[in-house]
């Protein structure tokens, strides 16, 4: 892991935070103990690994390619608009630079 671009790595870092409020919030649980929560951080840091864009990636809602199964885009977008607001208060950090990610174009 020591070789993945320090971008990619905030990614994942915000990918599993949004998750992890998600499952607080929603399921009354950790991501580790949660299944549906575990089997899609799962298939987002996947998603992630693979993306062709690496340190140039713009967020998933603005990437011209959608790499995410139909069925798991939905549930990740469920997700961000859960985690998205709330994430500002328990990563604020990470929220800023989500929203300077925003402004990146492809």
């Amino acid at each position: 892991m020591s070789d993945i671009h320090p971008r990619i790595k905030r990614e994942r870092k915000t990918i599993k935070a949004m998750i992890g409020i998600y499952c607080k919030g929603k399921h009354k649980n950790n991501i580790d103990k949660c299944p549906i929560c575990k089997e899609l951080l799962d298939y987002s840091l996947n998603r992630l690994d693979k993306c062709k864009f690496q340190e140039n990636k713009p967020i998933c809602a603005r990437c011209p390619i959608h790499c995410y199964k139909p069925d798991m885009r939905e549930k990740i977008r469920s997700i961000m608009r859960y985690a998205g607001p709330r994430i500002l208060y328990h990563h604020p950090i990470l929220a800023i630079l989500h929203l300077i990610d925003r402004t990146k174009k492809v």
